[in-house]
C-alpha cells in the first residue's frame, strides 16, 4: 500500500508537469543532477488538552516526500507529500519519532527525533538567551526541560506576534530592527494544559562600529579593561591642532601588569577585504610611548592580529597608522584591543595617560608630519603651513620646472612687516628638535625672488616655549630666478638672541622682505635644508671661479662699474681658465663699481689673506678688495693693492690680517682705480679671475 502511494504521489507530480507546455519539458536531464535530501529535521506541535495529539511536520531540502515512523506501537510508516503533514495520538512516554526522506530520484536521508509526551507542566526549563558575537541586534535562543515536547519563542518586537516553535537541541536566532528593550518569553509545552514560561529583558543598543568616533549618543563604547588598564570616554580636553572633536577616549595605565590596556567589541566583522590599514588619533605626554593595536575574534582570542607603533609627539594629537596588510583575511575579528607601553609598568600617573580618538580603517597612510628637510615633494607629507601678519602662502609649481612642487608666498600690500610663514600648522613644528650644533648651524632655503637685495629672515624657536628663539638673514642676490640662500644661526641677526645649542628648536618661520610693509611682492620657495656638519652651503662662494654651470654669479653694479662674467679672452700665462670677470668702468662716480653676495659669510677664522688674479691695461692701477655684512654695509674691511704688470695676468694679494672675525661678511665689493673717474675704454677696461682666501 505504501509503494502504491509512493507510485502515486510520483505519477501525480509527473502529470502536473506534463499538464503545462509540453515543449517546455522534454529534457529531463536535471534527475540526474538533484542532490540528496539535506538539512532534514522533524518539528512536532502537540495540543495542550491531555490528549496526546502530536501533529509531526517534517523539513528537508531536496526532498519531495517523507516516511513518517512514529515510534510507538505503530510499527508502518506513513507517507505524505513535501510540504504536508502528519498527526498521531501518543500515550505518555518518550519515543523515537523516524523520517525518510526522498528525492525525485529515489535517494533516500534518514533522521530520528526524541518526542516527549507528558501531561504533566514541564519542568527544569533552562534558557539561553544571549546576543550574537558577531551581530549585536541578533538573537539567539535554545532551551531545555523535563517533560517537554516542544518550545515556543516570542521575541517581544512586533505586536499581535507569532511565536517561533524550536525544540530541545536546536537553536533559533532573530534580528532585531530597531534599538530597544525587549522581553522575550519562552514557553516549554508538554501534553497537558500547563506550560511553564521564561522570561528576559533584552536590551539592544546600537552597536559600535567603525570607524570609532565617541560621538554617538545612542553608542554604547564600552571598554573591557585588563590588569590595569582603564579607558573611559571623556569631553576632549585638549581639542587643538588634528582633534577639535567634542568626545576623545582616556587611557590611564596603572599598575597591574605591563600588558595592561582595554578591549572592545564591534557590532559586525571588520570588513578587510578592501581596507587594511588601520589609523588612530593619539595624544600622548611623551615621544616613543608605543602604541599596540590588536584585533581579535570574538569567540577565540587565539584568533588575532596586532602591529606596534611609537608616538613621535608629545602633548600634541598625532594620526598614527597599524598596516595590518598581511591580515588573514579568511578569519574573522570583532574585538579591537589597545595596550600602550606595552612591556612596561604603568603607574596611572600624567606619564601614562593617554587620550586616544578616530580609530578607523582605510587604505592610505597618514600624511606624516613635516621635518627637515623639506621638499615638498612627498605625497605621504602634510606640507601646511600657517601665515601671519597678513602673508599669504598656497602650494604652486616651480615656475621654472613645472614637475617640481613649491610653496608660493605673496606679501599682500598693507602686510605687516613682520608678516612671515611657519612651516607646519597649530604650532605643531617638526616632531623633533633641528639637531644644531656649533659644526652644523647652517641651513638653505631656495628662494625665487622678484628682485636682488631682498632681506629674507629665518627664526627657529621652540614651538612650546616661543621665548626660546634665534633668528638670522640672507639677501636676495638674483632676480626672477632661484638661488640658495643661507642661514647661518652663528650670526644671529641684529637685535635677536644668541643661538643656545642646549635649547630645543623644533620650529622654523621664514618672513620674505623683512622690515619692509608689503606691496604685493611674490616670492617661490623650496628646500629648507639643515647642513651636515661642517658642510658647505650650495651656492656662491669663495673661492670665485665663474666655471659653475649651475651657479649664478650675479654682480650688482654702483655708480658706473659694470661687471659680467664671460668666455676667458685673455687664455694666457696663470688664467687659461674658460671664465672670468670683466669690470668696465664707466662715467659716473670715481668710486663705480661692483659687488657680488655670497650664501654664506666668508670665514676669516684661520685663513685671512685673499688672492685674485688681475689682467690690467696698464701698470699702477688701483685694485680695490673689499668685504661687508649682508644688510649693513657700514661692518666691513677693505685693502687697496696697485697692478704691476701690463696686458698680462698676475695674482693679487690682499692681507686681512686685521678684520675683525667677530663681525659677519658675506658680500665681496670690486673697484678699480678708485679716486679716478673711468671712460668705458680699453684703458678703464680690467678681467679679474679665482678670488680665493687662504
Amino acid at each position: 500500500m505504501n509503494t502504491l502511494k509512493y507510485f502515486f504521489s510520483i505519477a501525480l507530480i509527473i502529470s502536473v508537469m506534463l499538464g503545462c507546455k509540453k515543449d517546455s519539458f522534454t529534457d529531463t536531464s536535471f534527475t540526474t543532477t538533484a542532490a540528496t535530501p539535506t538539512k532534514l529535521s522533524l518539528l512536532f506541535d502537540i495540543t495542550q488538552d491531555n490528549t496526546g495529539l502530536v501533529t509531526i511536520t517534517p523539513n528537508g531540502e531536496g526532498a519531495i516526500s517523507y516516511d513518517v515512523v512514529y515510534g510507538d506501537a505503530t510499527t508502518t510508516p506513513v507517507s505524505f507529500a513535501a510540504g504536508k503533514n502528519t498527526s498521531h495520538v501518543y500515550a505518555e512516554g518518550v519515543y523515537t519519532v523516524k523520517v525518510t526522506a526522498r528525492d525525485i530520484n529515489g535517494n533516500t536521508v534518514t533522521a530520528t527525533q526524541q518526542l516527549t509526551v507528558s501531561f504533566r507542566a514541564p519542568e527544569k526549563l533552562v534558557v539561553t538567551a544571549d546576543l550574537d558575537a558577531t551581530n549585536k541586534f541578533k538573537l539567539n535562543v535554545s532551551a531545555t526541560a523535563l517533560y517537554e515536547t516542544m518550545f515556543k519563542v516570542y521575541y517581544g518586537d512586533v505586536a499581535n506576534e507569532v511565536p517561533v516553535t524550536f525544540l530541545e537541541g536546536a537553536t533559533v536566532s532573530h534580528t532585531y530592527l530597531t534599538t530597544g528593550t525587549f522581553i522575550v518569553r519562552v514557553i516549554a509545552y508538554s501534553g497537558g494544559a500547563a506550560t511553564t514560561t521564561f522570561t528576559k529583558t533584552i536590551t539592544i543598543i546600537d552597536p559600535t562600529v567603525l570607524p570609532i568616533t565617541f560621538e554617538s549618543t545612542t553608542q554604547n563604547y564600552t571598554f573591557n579593561n585588563f590588569d590595569g588598564g582603564a579607558v573611559t570616554v571623556i569631553n576632549n580636553p585638549k581639542s587643538t591642532g588634528i582633534n577639535t572633536s567634542a568626545k576623545v577616549a582616556q587611557m590611564v595605565k596603572g599598575a597591574g601588569q605591563v600588558w595592561g590596556g582595554s578591549w572592545i567589541g564591534l557590532g559586525g566583522s571588520i570588513d578587510f577585504s578592501a581596507n587594511k590599514i588601520f589609523r588612530m588619533k593619539v595624544y600622548s605626554p611623551r615621544v616613543g610611548a608605543k602604541v599596540l593595536l590588536k584585533v581579535e575574534n570574538a569567540a577565540n582570542g587565539g584568533i588575532s592580529f596586532e602591529k606596534e607603533v611609537a608616538t613621535t609627539l608629545a602633548n600634541t594629537w598625532e594620526d598614527l597608522a597599524f598596516d595590518f596588510s598581511a591580515i588573514n583575511t579568511s578569519n574573522t575579528y570583532q574585538n579591537i584591543v589597545l595596550i600602550f607601553d606595552n612591556g612596561t609598568q604603568g603607574n596611572g600617573s600624567a606619564n601614562f595617560t593617554f587620550l586616544l580618538d578616530d580609530i578607523r580603517l582605510t587604505n592610505t597612510m597618514p600624511s606624516t608630519q613635516m621635518k627637515l628637510p623639506v621638499t615638498f615633494d612627498d605625497i605621504n607629507v602634510n606640507y601646511s603651513v600657517t601665515d601671519f601678519g597678513n602673508s599669504q602662502t598656497v602650494d604652486a609649481v616651480d615656475p621654472i620646472l613645472s614637475t617640481n612642487k613649491v610653496k608660493k608666498t605673496t606679501k599682500i600690500s598693507g602686510a605687516e612687516t613682520w608678516a612671515g610663514t611657519t612651516l607646519g600648522t597649530a604650532g605643531n613644528g617638526f616632531p623633533t628638535a633641528i639637531p644644531l650644533s656649533t659644526s652644523a648651524s647652517q641651513m638653505t632655503i631656495r628662494v625665487y625672488a622678484p628682485a636682488a637685495g631682498i632681506r629674507v629672515r629665518l627664526k627657529i624657536e621652540d614651538r612650546t616655549n616661543p621665548t626660546v628663539s634665534v633668528e638670522t638673514e640672507a639677501t636676495t642676490t638674483v632676480a626672477n630666478a632661484w638661488e640658495t640662500l643661507n642661514f647661518d644661526f652663528k650670526n644671529q641677526a641684529t637685535g635677536t638672541a644668541a643661538i643656545n645649542y642646549t635649547s630645543k628648536y623644533d620650529m622654523a618661520s621664514v618672513f620674505f622682505d623683512f622690515g619692509n610693509a608689503g606691496t604685493g611682492k611674490v616670492f617661490y620657495w623650496d628646500d629648507v635644508i639643515l647642513l651636515a656638519a661642517n658642510a658647505q652651503p650650495a651656492g656662491v662662494g669663495l673661492p670665485l671661479d665663474f666655471e659653475s654651470t649651475s651657479l649664478t654669479y650675479t654682480f650688482n653694479d654702483f655708480n658706473g662699474g659694470n661687471a659680467t662674467v664671460i668666455n676667458n679672452p685673455k687664455s694666457t700665462g696663470i688664467d687659461v681658465s674658460s671664465k672670468v670677470g670683466k669690470m668696465v668702468k664707466n662715467a659716473d662716480q670715481t668710486w663705480g663699481g661692483s659687488w657680488i653676495g655670497l650664501a654664506s659669510p666668508i670665514d676669516f677664522s684661520t685663513k685671512k689673506t685673499v688672492t685674485m688674479k688681475v689682467y690690467s691695461p696698464r701698470v699702477g692701477a688701483k685694485v680695490l678688495l673689499k668685504v661687508e655684512n649682508l644688510t649693513d654695509g657700514g661692518i666691513s674691511f677693505e685693502k687697496e693693492v696697485a697692478t704691476t704688470t701690463a696686458n698680462a695676468w698676475e695674482l693679487l694679494t690682499f692681507d686681512y690680517s686685521a678684520i675683525n672675525v667677530a663681525k659677519s661678511y658675506q658680500k665681496v665689493v670690486l673697484i678699480f682705480d678708485n679716486g679716478t673717474m673711468g671712460d668705458g675704454s680699453a684703458n678703464f677696461t680690467f678681467y679679474f679671475d679665482d678670488i680665493t682666501l687662504k
